[in-house]
């Protein structure tokens, strides 16, 4: 802690104690209300204003984010780090890019692929004949949700320092079991919606909306350290980033 951190640390209680009248403080009041012998001469001010006062008048240079350059290389970076499988691409070429995660994960799972009300058309636009799509409309049961091979989303922002995609479940998302209970998730993620840090992030969200945090393929290690995936949601995550 810095010297001067300590000492409107210290301040803040020497002004406390004066204001409450503890015995023995230099700054102690007689019953009347009048300063005692060995007053401080400052404590007749509102010590809460002294305190706000000093608070106000720290230096506050702080900042903003602590990655300027570089962020989609580090969210692809540390996405990866977490086990998700990661391609970036190119925005041209999204729609074959998406065709074609789609198309081997149901020729290894057979099953339909769930699409969430409001996801673009044009990323869809080169699928072949031969994959399913479901819609969630009337909204899927847990049981049937874990019969498909798959679900693709959007998103609303993602981390570049944490690796961490964050779902809004606006339009192109879904609600939250559409993510949560199909063992495989597509989701793209463009190349501007990815933010530096957590407080550029938030900065970016609705706070008034739910929001999901993934940061790789769901895992725990609670048994003896040993890696299991696949418990709390999707065992596999594949992320698309769409580059202009």
């Amino acid at each position: 802690m810095s010297g001067s951190s300590k000492d409107v640390i210290l301040a803040r209680i020497r002004a406390a104690n004066r204001a409450a009248g503890a015995d023995g403080a230099p700054g102690r009041r007689q019953a009347d209300g009048r300063a005692g012998a060995g007053a401080d001469p400052a404590a007749g001010a509102d010590p809460a204003a002294a305190a706000d006062a000093a608070y106000a008048a720290l230096s506050r240079d702080y900042l903003r984010a602590h990655h300027d350059a570089g962020i989609v290389d580090l969210f692809a970076e540390r996405a990866a780090d977490y086990r998700a499988v990661v391609e970036r691409v190119p925005g041209s070429g999204l729609a074959a890019a998406v065709a074609r995660v789609l198309a081997a994960r149901t020729a290894a799972v057979p099953g339909s692929i769930l699409v969430p009300d409001g996801l673009p058309g044009d990323w869809l636009a080169g699928l072949p004949g031969e994959i399913t799509l479901a819609s969630d409309a009337p909204p899927l049961s847990p049981a049937a949700l874990d019969q498909l091979a798959g679900v693709v989303t959007g998103c609303a922002v993602a981390i570049a320092e944490t690796g961490t995609i964050i779902l809004d479940h606006g339009p192109g998302q879904g609600r939250r079991a559409l993510t949560l209970v199909p063992d495989f998730h597509l989701v793209v993620v463009q190349a501007d919606q990815v933010a530096a840090d957590l407080p550029d992030a938030f900065g970016r969200l609705d706070p008034g909306r739910p929001h999901t945090l993934i940061s790789g393929p769901s895992a725990t290690s609670d048994i003896e350290l040993i890696r299991v995936e696949g418990v709390h949601g999707p065992r596999n995550l594949h992320v698309l980033v769409a580059e202009a």
